[in-house]
């Protein structure tokens, strides 16, 4: 009964003999090694160089020197030589008003002239006589007053020689008016001819220089009204692209206009590339910015009043590095690598430049050396000291062991 207790403890004892004795005589496990983590960077080699910011600019094509050709007088077209989009030469045909609306102002206007002068002939033979009857009412007047002194003529008849005269004195002194008045009459009567004259060569519309049709607004047989828009057109090579820039660029613009350089932008159209240079700058600014005038290179590849994307050239900044925007960290701060740590650096932002479709920033980092690597992969742990090895070195490891 007492051996039949004593069988399981010993069991026990014995299993925990074994267990001691496999535990006194394992293996030792090895020392673990604390290591720091490295992170694996891309990186670029800093370089100090002179290079152009742009900006992206969004505008429309317009030509300034717009012409909207007029009706001179109420009347009919009578022939329209062009359409919408035709370039026509300077001196060409563009409309024609029906000469019979023009041609009667214009014979109006001449007989008006031509009577004028056929009165002042007739007012210089007329008061010549009126002279003479002015002598002759003064000599009958003195001729009665002797009568009334002497006492043999009547009263009535001497009121009678001196109203004569007062009327004879009334109308030579409206013929010396009116032949004094004639130069300035004649004057009023031949401007409105060469009004008339003027009209009547503006009943033939002409280009005044090389242009490019933009609309035409009427239709031959249509009846118009003094002043009324036929058709528009504008020089073809006098095309701009009006833009808008941040005010906050406007005055960086113009003193480098005032300088001489020449500021360009550069846009995709229609398969090609459209280059502009900017010519003026705006005064005025809003919420929007400053308008900005550039002349188009080659006017014949873009309509009027086609909307352009351009990149404008901004003036050349000197001392700038050229980085990936993932370089940029917290929008002021870059890494440069230094014996496998990252080291952090104030940069300054001058702008951005567009190469190949590339956007890349321009920046100004004081503290950078020139051929330094900086890190261009974006960490979002970034901090001073942080251990890391560039990718490129990684690249170039296993090249120099298969050269070795």
């Amino acid at each position: 009964m007492i051996r039949r207790r004593l069988l399981p403890i010993l069991f026990i004892g014995l299993a925990v003999a074994g267990f001691m004795a496999l535990k006194a005589t394992r293996p030792a496990p090895p020392a673990v090694e604390a290591r720091e983590r490295v992170w694996q960077v891309a990186t670029v080699e800093a370089a100090t160089v002179a290079a152009r910011p742009t900006l992206v600019i969004y505008g429309r094509i317009e030509a300034p020197d717009r012409i909207r050709a007029a009706a001179p007088v109420a009347g009919r077209v009578l022939e329209l030589a062009v359409r919408d989009g035709d370039r026509v030469a300077a001196g060409a045909l563009l409309a024609r008003m029906d000469p019979r609306d023009l041609e009667p102002r214009v014979a109006q206007a001449r007989a008006e002239v031509e009577r004028e002068r056929i009165r002042i002939r007739h007012d210089r033979e007329a008061i010549a006589q009126e002279r003479i009857l002015l002598t002759l009412a003064e000599a009958k007047i003195a001729r009665f007053e002797k009568l009334m002194n002497a006492r043999l003529g009547a009263e009535a008849t001497y009121d009678q020689a001196r109203e004569e005269k007062a009327r004879v004195e009334l109308s030579l002194a409206q013929r010396e008016q009116a032949i004094a008045e004639h130069p300035a009459r004649l004057a009023q009567l031949q401007a409105k001819l060469a009004e008339a004259e003027r009209d009547a060569r503006r009943g033939e519309i002409r280009a005044p220089v090389d242009a490019r049709i933009g609309r035409v607004e009427v239709a031959a047989g249509d009846q118009v009204q003094p002043g009324q828009v036929l058709l528009s057109l504008y020089s073809s090579d006098a095309l701009f692209l009006r833009a808008r820039v941040p005010a906050i660029y406007a005055e960086e613009l113009r003193t480098a206009l005032l300088a001489g350089d020449a500021l360009v932008a550069e846009a995709d159209f229609g398969g090609g590339k459209l280059r502009a240079r900017l010519e003026r700058i705006g005064g005025e600014a809003d919420a929007r910015g400053v308008d900005v005038l550039l002349r188009v290179d080659d006017s014949a590849a873009v309509p009027m009043g086609a909307f352009v994307n351009a990149v404008l050239e901004r003036p050349l900044a000197e001392g700038v590095v050229v980085l990936p925007f993932s370089a940029l960290h917290g929008g002021e701060r870059i890494y440069a690598v230094r014996d496998g740590r990252l080291v952090g650096l104030a940069a300054e932002r001058v702008g951005e430049r567009r190469e190949g479709g590339e956007v890349q920033l321009l920046m100004r980092v004081p503290g950078l050396r020139d051929g330094e690597p900086v890190m261009r992969t974006h960490l979002p742990n970034a901090i001073d000291g942080l251990a890391v090895e560039a990718l490129e070195a990684l690249a170039a490891a296993p090249a120099r062991g298969r050269r070795e």
